[in-house]
This record gives structure tokens, sequence and C-alpha cells, in this order.
């Protein structure tokens, strides 16, 4: 069997030999901070980088979201915080009005096939409607992907399932999802 789409995205973004199980270390398209996570980064990206340009304004972003409008002072000013680091690299930043990350991700073109997209959104793996590998992960993985446009994921394995038939009413498509996963 040849390379799955997974594979072959992430051969798209490694020097390296991609095989199921294999970490390797991964160029990425696109890496966000949404206004929950988005503080830590800033925090973190601040603390052990200090001033140095994160390495590509352009393919880094903040997407607030969350807490919108801000539920409490706390909200606002982690949103502050966020607002300003990114002025000061010259980020854009996707503010209140726009909508959901993961969504606005894919409306701006951002996330397209074969792209990686990593963010604070553990709703990210939604990319995946659109041909792009897309996944969440901590404060601190995505500081470091602000810094260095990199990082490493172990290669999945996969699984292929063949469905034959139909379904019977009122067996749905998520029914057959959680069988199968069951098992």
């Amino acid at each position: 069997m040849g390379m799955t789409i997974i594979e072959k995205i992430i051969q798209d973004h490694t020097k390296e030999e991609v095989k199921p199980g294999k970490i390797v270390w991964m160029d990425l398209d696109i890496r966000s901070a949404r206004d929950f996570g988005g503080p830590n980064v800033v925090k973190n990206y601040e603390k052990e980088y200090g001033d140095v340009p994160v390495a590509d304004r352009k393919k880094t972003f903040f997407t607030f979201d969350l807490c919108v409008p801000p539920s409490s002072l706390k909200y606002a000013d982690n949103q502050q915080i966020c607002r300003e680091f990114a002025r000061g690299q010259r980020i854009e930043v996707f503010d209140v009005d726009r909508g959901i990350s993961s969504h606005i991700l894919m409306e701006e073109g951002l996330a397209r096939a074969v792209s990686t997209v990593v963010g604070t959104d553990s709703h990210l793996n939604i990319l995946g409607a659109v041909g792009s590998f897309g996944q969440g992960m901590g404060d601190v993985d995505i500081t470091f992907a602000f810094k260095t446009g990199k990082t490493w994921f172990e290669v999945p394995q996969t699984v292929k399932v063949l469905i034959k038939g139909s379904f019977s009413s009122p067996t749905t498509a998520k029914d057959l999802t959680l069988y199968i996963l069951k098992k």
C-alpha cells in the first residue's frame, strides 16, 4: 500500500523518512493561538526568547473566539496581552468580531489542502475537512512553533476500514463510528 494522505502531508513538510511510528520534525504552514491559550504563549515567548521575531509573521496568528465578548476584566486583559504582542511582532489578530478560529483559518484560505496547522485550539483537527493537517497543542509547544516554525510529530499508524451496505433507520454515521471505535 502507498502512503496515506497524512503521511503524504507530513512527507511534504519534512526532509526525513516518513513511516508509521517514526518521530519527525516538520515545517509548519500556520501556527495560531486563541484568546484562552494565547496569553501563556506570549508570556512563554517573552520569557524564553525576549523580543526576537517570530519565525514568519505571515504564518503566525491570534484568533479570539473563546471569550467573546470578554466575560471578565481578566479575559479582557489576556486578549490585550495578545494584541500588544501581535502589534510588536506585526502578527495578524483575528479579533472578537471575526468568528471561530478553525473556521477563520479555512475561510481565509490559510488552512488548505496539504497544509500543516497547529494552534492552541483543540478542535483544529476539523481542518481535515479541507485536506489540511490540523493539530491542537499546548501553549509551550505553540511558543516553540511561533519561534521556529517547526514542531515534531510521531507519524500515526493508520487503519483501513471498509464499510459496505447502508444504514437502517434510525442508525446514523455517528452510531457506526462509535461502534467501530468500540471494536
